[in-house]
């Protein structure tokens, strides 16, 4: 029922467009607030979706696969993502992508192409994805805040001394932030925060690279070899197994911003074609991207070889100059205060749509107020968005708080995101919008190319799995550490 009423509405969104709303010049063709949104912040979107916390751990995933899959691994996640993009770009309309009807979210796109179990599923993951990615970032941002008082005492008392840092005070910090950037209301008033949060994450990821290469320069030579961490001398057959697996489910995690691909192209001004815009824009962010994961990971494995830790800035692989791996830091917590934002803006229009269309009578939901704030201007606050979302940001603050594991949780988000958002869903829409022939050449390699990735996403799985149980043995939640 609930499906129904939305369908309805935008279908009543389209008519009112075409019976002359969509001359309007403060309105789009779907009768909605005109969209503004270019090439560079659709750029910048991309950017701060896939340069993440991700990027920490590539110098540990290069040491876990060596220098001959390291690389080769990094290059082919790139162009399946980049693939797989422009694929999903074209199911932003249908079932003609410059001229159909606008899908508003991902899941539209599925249930407007493949039906409505398919949305279902779609649905699943997507946001079983996106709230692990929150939880997360959560995590991530934490450790940054206290690698920052780490790095400061190291500096003070030495790089022996027994200095400590409160993950669950940084995780309330982080939450507070997140609570009041929340009550923003949808994602075309948080442009301006996505290009700080890629301008941040660029600075953070040439930080670690400059760092690395100085640490090549100065002569101390890590061991690294073709293969990666060695069997029998770093770690056993069976660890080497489990963390090449894992390594898999950082990488796709550091390539995961397909869940909301749809969201971004939705702000897109028309003109030109919004498919256009947007394969302009994957290009840009996935190869933007995929050179810093290259440089990161490949120099970072150089500079520690198969001792890489798993977070190559907070893991103190570096301690001078401390100033600038404060700074670092500093970029990173910058930058995924405002990726939060970008991945958490689908969950809260999900369910705020759903509870407007369950009791579409309801003043509660329906109510909003326009306050006037100093410097911000003219601000929208609902009562239900406030309570609402505030709750959302506190229990993913609570489950990071419980569940403190960088790698493990990152892998884990990669590799069960990966194949069903990435690339099954893209392949099947564009399949089914170019009424692809079964058993035709291109269905038959589209197919070998899902499944495949599929097998990658099961292994990546069972390796951060084993890794979350290993680290939960004799783990105390809201520890100091």
């Amino acid at each position: 029922m609930v499906m129904e009423r939305q369908q309805q509405g935008k279908a009543a969104a389209f008519d009112i467009a075409e019976a002359g709303f969509g001359n309007r010049p403060d309105l789009d063709d779907d009768g909605r607030e005109r969209r503004t949104g270019t090439l560079v912040t659709a750029s910048a979107h991309i950017i701060t979706a896939v340069i993440g916390s991700g990027v920490l751990s590539l110098a540990w995933a290069i040491a876990q696969l060596g220098w001959v899959f390291g690389p080769v691994v990094l290059v082919a996640f790139s162009v399946i993502t980049w693939f797989c993009s422009s694929l999903l770009a074209d199911c932003y309309r249908s079932p003609d992508p410059v001229h159909g009807k606008r899908n508003y979210t991902y899941g539209q796109a599925v249930r407007a192409y493949l039906g409505v179990s398919k949305y279902r599923l779609c649905s699943l993951a997507q946001y079983v994805n996106l709230v692990g990615v929150t939880i997360g970032y959560t995590i991530t941002t934490a450790i940054s805040m206290g690698a920052i008082n780490k790095s400061n005492c190291f500096h003070r008392n030495g790089h022996g001394a027994p200095c400590e840092a409160s993950n669950t005070t940084s995780m309330i910090i982080f939450a507070s932030i997140q609570i009041l950037l929340s009550q923003l209301p949808n994602f075309h008033k948080i442009w301006w925060l996505s290009i700080v949060a890629a301008v941040m994450s660029l600075a953070y990821s040439s930080i670690g690279l400059g760092l690395s290469i100085a640490k090549i320069a100065g002569g101390v030579h890590a061991k690294t070899s073709l293969t990666g961490v060695t069997v029998g001398v770093d770690v056993s057959a069976s660890e080497k197994i489990w963390r090449t697996f894992q390594s898999l489910g950082d990488i796709a995690f550091a390539y995961s911003y397909s869940n909301v691909l749809i969201e971004i192209q939705d702000t897109l001004r028309s003109s030109p074609p919004e498919n256009v815009v947007m394969k302009k824009a994957s290009f840009i962010g996935v190869s933007t991207t995929t050179t810093f994961y290259m440089l990161c990971g490949v120099l970072g494995y150089a500079a520690f070889g198969n001792d890489a830790p798993g977070n190559f800035l907070t893991g103190f692989g570096f301690y001078d100059p401390f100033w600038l791996i404060d700074v670092g830091n500093v970029c990173i917590a910058v930058h995924l205060i405002g990726a939060y934002q970008v991945f958490c803006q689908p969950i809260y229009q999900f369910v705020e749509g759903w509870a407007r269309d369950r009791w579409p009578d309801s003043a509660f939901l329906h109510a909003e107020r326009v306050v006037r704030v100093p410097i911000v201007g003219d601000f929208p606050l609902s009562p239900f968005r406030l309570l609402w979302r505030t709750t959302y940001v506190v229990l993913t603050a609570l489950v990071a708080m419980i569940f403190p594991f960088f790698n493990d949780f990152l892998g884990l988000i990669g590799a069960v995101s990966f194949w069903p958002l990435t690339v099954y869903f893209p392949v099947q829409m564009y399949m089914a919008q170019a009424k692809t022939r079964r058993f035709s050449p291109t269905w038959t390699w589209m197919n070998v190319l899902s499944c495949a990735c599929l097998v990658v996403s099961l292994l990546a799985a069972a390796g951060s799995v084993q890794g979350l149980i290993k680290d939960l043995k004799g783990y105390k939640p809201f520890k100091v550490s």
